[in-house]
């Protein structure tokens, strides 16, 4: 009897579903796969629903339980999919009594939810690195943005229970920890006490000095607090890469997507941070063909990846999410949108070569992966010799790179 778990979407599905393993496991759950979807775009959703069709050919004994964002926000469409045996919510996919139960839906209202229960893990199956979930929900309203609705409002874990869960995973053999969560810099906006993620970073690394590297998952640099920058300044174990969730590059599509920043801003930051930290290499979201957007607005886009230094993109193509106010704005053309996007990755294949012309010949330090990869303090993907052992650290000189990834000497 075992129990599969399929994850979609961000780091925190994967650190959710390490939870899930376990509590179905305790709840005498068995031959079940379970799919942790996400619904960050409508594209994700259906490619959830196709999966769970082709598992139910693959596997037509095994129950199917679908549960994550695209559970919380859509749980009626998959609960009315023959292949579904059972649809669990968000909050309810972390607690044992739930899988326990046989009602088909259980999904209650995440905006109830107010605190966060920690559940602490031993490892993350399949990664050399430990993802360690701080904060969930969102109390933002991004137009564009159905995630809240599927995560609730921001809640944090209390600092203490932080620490015991990344000296737990260090303890456990994991040399690098990434701090993850839906809206991590809002870390700690539901405390009474002032303690905010710049803060609960040093704590960790003062608490858990045998840990090596830490990361941080995607951040909203309109957040990011002193104590956070001073960190970066000072703190040479926290690891000079940020990814940011900038959207946009024009400050009329900033501003009908209710972004709090503006393009001076995200500029700004990124040179503020380069200035603290000069080795610093930034990713980040960028969504192609929001609701009006112009050929003009999109140039602006465009142009924000050289004028912030950045080195990877992650483009959205602009997805409608039923509910959200940008669903309801003027729609650009389907291929104008596919086009533009197609245009923002192809700079950002431009931007990362530039990225690795400028590695070769560099010393770094990587943490192996399997299959022969590792990464670099910057996240920068390495190809190594295929028999590297995976889970330790190794100095390497930078010899090439294929245009994807940097080739070790």
């Amino acid at each position: 009897m075992s129990i599969d778990v399929i994850t979609f979407g961000c780091r925190l599905n994967a650190y959710e579903s390490e939870v899930i393993r376990r509590e179905a496991d305790a709840a005498g759950v068995g031959d079940t796969v379970v799919v942790n979807t996400c619904a960050v775009t409508a594209e994700a959703v259906r490619k959830a629903r196709q999966n769970i069709r082709h598992i139910k050919r693959e596997r037509p004994g095994a129950r199917i339980v679908v549960t994550g964002c695209a559970a919380q926000t859509e749980a009626a469409t998959f609960a009315a999919m023959p292949e579904v045996d059972r649809v669990i919510g968000n909050e309810e996919k972390l607690d044992a009594r739930h899988w326990a139960t046989s009602e088909k839906i259980a999904v209650a209202d995440i905006m109830a939810v107010k605190r966060m229960a920690p559940r602490s893990i031993d490892s993350i199956e399949g990664h050399v690195r430990a993802f360690v979930q701080v904060q969930n929900g969102c109390d933002h309203r991004c137009t564009f943005c159905i995630i809240p609705y599927g995560r609730g409002n921001s809640r944090s874990l209390p600092v203490d229970e932080v620490v015991a869960q990344v000296r737990r995973l260090v303890g456990n053999g994991y040399s690098e920890v990434v701090l993850t969560g839906v809206d991590i810099t809002g870390y700690g906006g539901d405390f009474a006490a002032s303690l905010r993620l710049g803060a609960l970073v040093k704590r960790i690394l003062k608490d858990v000095p045998d840990l090596a590297r830490l990361r941080l998952s995607s951040i909203d640099s309109v957040e990011a607090d002193g104590d956070l920058l001073d960190a970066i300044a000072n703190e040479p174990r926290l690891m000079p890469h940020l990814h940011l969730s900038l959207q946009a590059g024009d400050d009329l599509v900033l501003k009908r997507m209710k972004r709090r920043h503006s393009r001076a801003a995200a500029i700004s930051f990124c040179n503020q941070v380069r200035r603290l930290r000069p080795d610093m290499a930034f990713g980040a979201d960028i969504i192609a063909g929001f609701p009006t957007e112009s050929e003009d607005m999109f140039a602006r886009s465009l142009g924000l990846v050289d004028a912030c230094g950045l080195t990877q993109l992650h483009v959205f193509p602009f997805s409608p999410r039923p509910g959200t106010p940008a669903a309801r704005m003027p729609q650009v053309d389907r291929a104008v949108v596919k086009d533009r996007a197609r245009r923002l990755r192809e700079k950002g294949e431009a931007v990362l070569r530039r990225h690795l012309d400028a590695e070769v010949g560099a010393r770094r330090r990587v943490l192996t992966e399997s299959n022969g990869i590792g990464r670099t303090e910057q996240f920068t993907a390495v190809r190594l010799a295929p028999d590297t052992a995976h889970g330790v650290m190794l100095d390497v000189t930078i010899a090439g790179h294929d245009g994807r990834q940097l080739r070790a000497a």
